[in-house]
Parts: C-alpha cells; sequence; structure tokens
C-alpha cells in the first residue's frame, strides 16, 4: 500500500498544476501598421481563419494537456486593436467562430510601428484576462524592425519575458523579397523573439502565408521549436503539409 500511495503521489507531481485551465493563452499579435496595405492586413487575417480551422491545428489542440487553448487576434500599429477578444478553443466549432470573427473589413490599428507598446499590450492582454493557461505565447509578427514611438524593443522585451511569456516572431515580407526576409528574421531573432522554446517562422510569399501560419500554430500549441526532432511522423507530416 505504502508503495502505490508513493507511486499515485509522483504520478500527480508530473501533471500540469489544476489550478491552470487550458494549455496556451496565445496572443496573435498582427502588423497593421502603414507599410501594411488593405490587401495584406486581409490576408493576414484570412491566412489566420485558414490556419485555426484547419483539421491538422485542431488535432494539435486536442492532443494537449487539456484539450484547449486560448486565443485573441490583435493588430498593432502606433496602437494596439483587439479585434477577435480571447476565445477559449476546443474544437472545430470555437474555431470556426473566432474565425468568423476575422471576416471583418474594419482597420482599427493605425500610424507607424510601436512595437514596444505591442509587447507590453500583449503581455497586458495576457495577465488581466481571466484564464490561467499553462504556458503563455505572445505571436509577433511585423514587416521591420522599426520602433517610432513608445517604449524600446529591448525595455519591453525584458518585461514581457520577466512575466514568464514567451515571444516568437513572424517576420512578414509579403513580396517574394527572400533576401530582406533573412535579414528581417535575424533581426527578430536578435531584437524580439525570446523565453523557452522561441522561435522565428518567417514567410516572404503571399501563397504561402495561411501554411506558415499553420505551420507556427502547430509548433506553438505542441511546445516545439522548427529545429526540433518531432516526437512523431504524425507532426512531421503535420508541418511538412
Amino acid at each position: 500500500m505504502r508503495h502505490l500511495i508513493l507511486a499515485l503521489i509522483l504520478s500527480i507531481a508530473t501533471l500540469p498544476a489544476m489550478a491552470q485551465d487550458t494549455d496556451l493563452e496565445l496572443v496573435l499579435m498582427a502588423d497593421a501598421s502603414g507599410s501594411i496595405d488593405p490587401g495584406e492586413l486581409q490576408l493576414q487575417r484570412q491566412g489566420y481563419a485558414t490556419a485555426i480551422t484547419d483539421p491538422d491545428v485542431i488535432a494539435a489542440i486536442r492532443n494537449t494537456a487539456y484539450g484547449s487553448i486560448a486565443v485573441v487576434y490583435v493588430e498593432w500599429a502606433a496602437n494596439q486593436a483587439v479585434v477577435v477578444d480571447w476565445m477559449r478553443i476546443d474544437g472545430i466549432e470555437a474555431a470556426t467562430a473566432f474565425a468568423a470573427q476575422l471576416d471583418n473589413p474594419v482597420r482599427r490599428a493605425l500610424g507607424r510601428n510601436a512595437i514596444g507598446s505591442a509587447l507590453l499590450r500583449g503581455m497586458q492582454l495576457i495577465e488581466e484576462n481571466d484564464i490561467n493557461g499553462w504556458r503563455r505565447v505572445i505571436d509577433f509578427s511585423g514587416d521591420s524592425i522599426n520602433n517610432w514611438s513608445g517604449p524600446s524593443i529591448a525595455e519591453a522585451r525584458d518585461q514581457v519575458l520577466a512575466a514568464g511569456i514567451t515571444i516568437n516572431g513572424l517576420p512578414l515580407m509579403l513580396n517574394d523579397d527572400m533576401g530582406r526576409a533573412a535579414t528581417l528574421e535575424d533581426a527578430y531573432r536578435d531584437q524580439i523573439i525570446g523565453g523557452p522554446n522561441a522561435f522565428t517562422l518567417p514567410t516572404a510569399s503571399r501563397e504561402d502565408f495561411a501554411a506558415a501560419v499553420k505551420r507556427k500554430l502547430i509548433l506553438e500549441i505542441s511546445n516545439l521549436t522548427p529545429e526540433m526532432m518531432f516526437a512523431s511522423d504524425d507532426q512531421r507530416w503535420m508541418l511538412s503539409r
């Protein structure tokens, strides 16, 4: 009996804290600054709507410890605007509801880049919601590293990482300029991303945008990086599609 009790205690100790109620709190922070034209703004919204409802993304969500994630979609420029508020996604119904709210032509964020302010807003959205996620991630996309107003990127990044929040990056070059995309990826890696399993996943093609977002979501949901050796052939297959 003593051995049985010990085994039970050890098994409970390996589980996530019961106070937590979802696997991942994910802030999708999309670039809406002046360099993003209306077509590119809609391309991002449609790309995320397509990716979040993809069967492979739904399968990744269901394969988490809690079987759900919480997501908010925010656009940033000089200001930050919540386009889709926090929603818990545990299957295709919730994912479809989230995607439907992205079908909106209204542009709410305007002006030049304020990356530091955007990162701090992502942290605020995580810390002030009523969700208790096992992991917390800001998924930040942008097409430059400029920061024209607000706190510096370094200052904001340090605060976000000190709060235990990971920052991932989607360097965004939608005009097929691979040279600029590679340079931007280096800048994102050096100045923006950080935290456990942080990564960048650049996209330099409009045609590849939704597929890149899908790959990124699967990695974030599964707590993996592109460089990791995946635990199963299923994950390799999902990420290669």
